[in-house]
């Protein structure tokens, strides 16, 4: 009996401050920039970890699977961007209501250095999900660029750091491939 009145105290004030944010996805491929993975917990543009110094080697105008694994899953989407890490884009405004986030601009058209939004775009789903895309890889050259994978999640509080985003990076090295196309020069400064 003690016990139970133990257990129902500590509910109840545990009850009176907001949960703590728990990590939400993993990124798989390309291997992360971390070697400590905490669900993209942190501060922009990467959350937080230990580096892993993994750098991925790639050719440019090529495609790059990017495989995901969601375990904790709420309404939401994805944003995958690539650029060195001074000149990857800040997290889009969110509509929020009572603290939790409602909704996050999609953009329909993405420019550099933006190569996919509105990814893997969600409700609620009723268990864990991986998620797999192809995104094409800019002909461009980049000694150390950032392929930034973050992702919105709706109907939640905020995450320490990060605002209502869970990010993840991977670094990559990419070659120019001389038989195909140059990528748009609006790519070029965002490389170096």
């Amino acid at each position: 009996m003690r016990l139970r009145t133990l257990f129902l105290a500590l509910s109840g004030f545990a009850a009176l401050f907001p949960a703590a944010a728990r990590a939400h996805f993993n990124l798989l491929e390309p291997p992360s920039a971390l070697t400590t993975e905490n669900g993209g917990k942190g501060a922009p543009p990467c959350g937080e970890g230990d580096a892993s110094n993994v750098i991925t080697k790639v050719q440019g105008g090529h495609a790059l699977p990017v495989k995901l694994y969601e375990y904790v899953i709420h309404p939401g989407h994805y944003r995958i961007a690539l650029a060195t890490r001074a000149n990857l884009p800040p997290d889009t405004e969110v509509v929020e209501s009572n603290g939790r986030s409602v909704s996050a601009a999609i953009a329909t058209n993405p420019k550099a250095p933006v190569l996919a939004d509105g990814a893997f775009v969600h409700g609620k789903l009723s268990e864990k999900q991986s998620w797999q895309m192809d995104v094409t890889i800019p002909n461009v050259a980049c000694e150390k660029c950032t392929l930034q994978v973050i992702e919105f999640m709706a109907e939640h509080g905020l995450n320490k750091g990060g605002g209502f985003y869970y990010h993840h990076c991977a670094d990559l090295q990419i070659s120019l491939d001389p038989k195909m196309p140059a990528a748009s020069p609006a790519w070029i400064p965002l490389m170096k």
